[in-house]
């Protein structure tokens, strides 16, 4: 495992963790076109944080959860051009936080595809 996958696996698992620890910050960015409650949105992508994580710490299964974890880093997208849209009347530095989280998604993304491939091939 490379030091960037672990830095995934810890990212998304303390991402995941902190769905439940605090909710009501992502329950408020979860986009209202959405069906469903926002609690449960915001429960279940914890869920799929903490499992993406594991699942890239656990080397038989680190391929498939590097898949995900671009899968679900597009799958959150909507969430943080909600946030962006959302938070354009807040303080300055808050709305930097929101919008620094829109580009930071496409290294995340690519990242976890590259390590993908990468995995493939070493098979």
């Amino acid at each position: 495992m490379t030091r960037g996958e672990k830095l995934l696996a810890f990212f998304l698992l303390g991402a995941g963790i902190m769905h439940f620890v605090n909710p009501e910050f992502f329950d408020a960015i979860v986009p209202p076109a959405l069906p469903g409650s926002e609690r449960l949105a915001t429960y279940l992508s914890g869920v799929a944080e903490v499992a993406v994580g594991i699942g890239i710490i656990v080397q038989r299964t680190r391929r498939v959860a590097l898949w995900g974890a671009a899968v679900l880093f597009v799958a959150v997208y909507p969430a943080n051009l909600y946030m962006a849209w959302d938070w354009r009347d807040r303080e300055l530095s808050e709305r930097l936080v929101a919008y620094v989280r829109l580009p930071l998604q496409i290294p995340l993304i690519w990242y976890a595809v590259a390590r993908a491939r990468r995995q493939r091939a070493a098979l």
